[in-house]
């Protein structure tokens, strides 16, 4: 099972929901949090780039007692810069352009496009162990995430909840009254790129309205703005996930699209 983040804030819990959450600090990505031993844990900070694009700046990684910090083109492991491919005690990481990957023997793979996506999969021994903005991994969508016992959640007040507290951090949380607009003029266009014949293979495999309401999401916060951090993270989030549920998305790149 994957939990995953990508584009405009968006992510994707293990359970399978999908959500916004536009925090700027540094949160639990997801960790292991039985009380005995935590095997592991992932923290993430976003912030915008120079286009005004939210990027993730650095993942923070405990594996066991090994310490893993990834910035875009760079691995630290216990506070030494290393080359990859990488390999010590049951960690290996491995590098190329586009991608850093992190394998670890205790059951986990994390992948980052070193901008925007990051892609977490875990064994299923973490089943109802994980916490964090991807959940808690019990299978159930919803329940104890965004309700629990008799409160209910938003998106914002779930990811604010999230927040390791730094106390030389400057950032604020994101406002838990604001409600995200429908985007609903958006949607013909959105379910034209998903559905089109290069993503034949995929449409079963995955849920495809969640996409379609992701990629909404993005036109309205883009103003019309036509870049490809606009039009694309969504699709290119849809066509990752695809091929990971053994699906072969054709190809939906052209030169003047994404």
């Amino acid at each position: 099972y994957v939990c995953s983040t990508w584009g405009n804030n968006h992510f994707k819990t293990f359970d399978g929901d999908i959500y916004q959450f536009p925090g700027v600090c540094e949160y639990n990505f997801v960790s292991d949090c039985r009380d005995t031993y935590k095997e592991f844990s992932v923290h993430i900070q976003r912030a915008l780039n120079s286009d005004g694009h939210p990027e993730i700046q650095y993942i923070l990684m405990k594996i066991k007692d090994i310490a893993i910090y990834l910035k875009p083109n760079l691995v630290v492991v216990d506070g030494r810069i290393v080359k990859t491919p990488y390999y010590a005690s049951g960690v290996f990481i491995e590098t190329s352009e586009i991608y850093t990957k992190i394998y670890a023997k205790l059951g986990m793979v994390l992948m980052w496009n070193q901008q925007d996506a990051l892609m977490v999969e875990l064994d299923n021994k973490f089943n109802n162990h994980t916490c964090g903005l991807c959940g808690d991994y019990n299978g159930i969508q919803i329940y104890n995430e965004f309700i629990k016992g008799d409160a209910s959640y938003n998106s914002i007040t779930f990811g604010n909840m999230q927040k390791i507290n730094k106390p030389t951090a400057k950032c604020e949380d994101p406002d838990e009254t604001q409600a995200l607009p429908s985007c609903n003029e958006h949607r013909d266009e959105c379910q034209n790129l998903l559905t089109s014949s290069a993503f034949s293979d995929c449409r079963l495999r995955l849920n495809l309205e969640m996409y379609i309401q992701a990629c909404m999401q993005d036109k309205c916060a883009c103003n019309g703005k036509t870049d490809s951090f606009c039009l694309c993270s969504t699709i290119s989030e849809y066509s990752r996930q695809c091929s990971h549920a053994g699906g072969r998305p054709g190809e939906w790149r052209t030169e003047s699209f994404c």
